[in-house]
Order: structure tokens, then C-alpha cells, then sequence
């Protein structure tokens, strides 16, 4: 019985990651014909953006960046390549991004303003 809730919980959990992860794909503009778009906060200091699209020449191309939040700034990967902190620029619009995103994901799937 302890196990069946754990795995209600844990698919719950997944359900609204997928969720939260197409809400913040969205932030940035429509997402081109045969692609997709992720951005979500995986735990209290990781952040994932995920990118997939098909380019004129019928190529598949996808690309993930994993954002990590420390004290000292954000460090980033990108496709299994060594973190590098953001530079300023960058890590004003990554903390915008993340804003919006938590305003988006509280109002439209929690039901409340961030």
C-alpha cells in the first residue's frame, strides 16, 4: 500500500515537471513546426532548458543546457561540456526567464500569483 502511494506521488510529480517544462518552453515565443522547447526547475538549484528542431535540411538537432545555481552565480553546461558561470548579460536574462517562468507556472497550474 506505502509503495502504490510513493508511485501515485511519484507519477504526480512527473506529470507536472512535463507540465511545468512546456509552460516554461513557451516563454520565449512560439515553438517552430516539428520541434519542442523545455525549461523547467528540476529541484531548488537546477534549472534544465531543452531544445529540439528540424533545420532546412531535414537534420534533427537537440541541445540541453543545465543551469545550476550557486552562491557565487549560475554555472551552466551545455550538451555533457564543462560548467562556465554565466556572464552578466546572460545571467540577467536567465533570471528573468526564471521569473517569468515561476509567474507563468503558479498562475496557470497552481492557480496563484507567484
Amino acid at each position: 500500500m506505502a509503495q502504490r502511494s510513493m508511485d501515485r506521488r511519484a507519477r504526480r510529480y512527473r506529470e507536472l515537471i512535463r507540465e511545468e517544462a512546456k509552460i516554461g518552453g513557451e516563454l520565449f515565443g512560439p515553438i517552430p513546426k516539428d520541434g519542442r522547447r523545455e525549461f523547467f526547475c528540476l529541484d531548488t538549484n537546477t534549472w534544465v532548458w531543452h531544445e529540439e528542431w528540424v533545420d532546412e535540411q531535414g537534420r534533427h538537432h537537440a541541445v540541453t543546457t543545465r543551469y545550476d545555481v550557486r552562491h557565487e552565480g549560475v554555472l551552466k553546461a551545455q550538451d555533457g561540456q564543462p560548467y562556465q558561470y554565466l556572464s552578466r548579460q546572460e545571467a540577467k536574462h536567465f533570471l528573468k526567464a526564471v521569473r517569468m517562468y515561476n509567474e507563468r507556472v503558479q498562475h496557470e497550474l497552481y492557480g496563484s500569483v507567484a
